[in-house]
């Protein structure tokens, strides 16, 4: 009998890429061009994960719609002058990811996805320039799905792939990870070297510090 399919989503920023840097350097520059106070480097770095619009948002809820999406639109032109700059260095990968993927994308049965609060075009940018192409069956982004924690992204990456709940695991840094895969009835594991503090993972299934400890974490899950 063979083994039932299974689905590994990961989230990006945080998960699998420290784009601490670019972000800040990102929202500092929206915010200043505005002439608006910068919210510090723990609140840019603690709504990470949610869809841009709804980011900006709480980060800068006592403006008016106009110049939330005045920030927003900053934040993307100064996300992607920063990205052509730098390149891959813009947002290096964690250590430990790259073997991570390859030893999952080895095994018949594992898909991968991604599930990201990242645009269409720097999730595609991302992932050519660290040479991730032919790892990801399933890539879902901010442009197509209601805002992390909603678990549209996942129930897709199902519908894509054919792959139960059962047999699927969310892996991210932050709480909005874990809320979304307990809202589509999949396993989530926390990882502890992204943004959001380890007591935010508390709904995970499980939590890893180091990506040598997913193969144990996801058996486990899985048996």
């Amino acid at each position: 009998m063979s083994a039932p399919l299974r689905l590994v989503l990961f989230d990006v920023d945080g998960t699998l890429v420290d784009s601490q840097g670019s972000i800040v350097a990102a929202m500092t520059a929206s915010f200043e061009a505005l002439t608006l106070p910068v919210p510090n480097r723990e609140a840019i770095l603690s709504i990470v994960g949610l869809s841009l619009p709804v980011a900006m948002a709480r980060l800068a809820s006592d403006q008016s719609e106009a110049v939330q999406h005045n920030l927003v639109e900053g934040y993307k032109q100064a996300y992607h002058a920063h990205r052509l700059e730098q390149g891959a260095a813009s947002a290096p990968l964690y250590p430990g990811a790259l073997d991570a993927i390859e030893a999952l994308h080895a095994v018949p049965e594992v898909l991968l996805g991604v599930a990201t609060g990242k645009s269409q075009r720097g999730l595609d940018a991302l992932i050519e320039a660290h040479g991730l192409g032919r790892y990801f069956v399933t890539r879902q982004v901010a442009d197509h799905h209601p805002s992390k924690p909603h678990p549209s992204m996942i129930d897709t990456a199902r519908s894509e792939t054919g792959v139960a709940a059962a047999n699927t695991v969310m892996i991210g840094d932050t709480k909005f990870d874990m809320d979304m895969a307990r809202a589509a009835g999949v396993p989530g594991i926390g990882v502890t070297w992204g943004y959001h503090d380890r007591p935010a993972l508390d709904g995970a299934t499980r939590v890893i510090e180091t990506f040598d400890q997913l193969p144990s974490a996801l058996e486990e899950i899985w048996t």
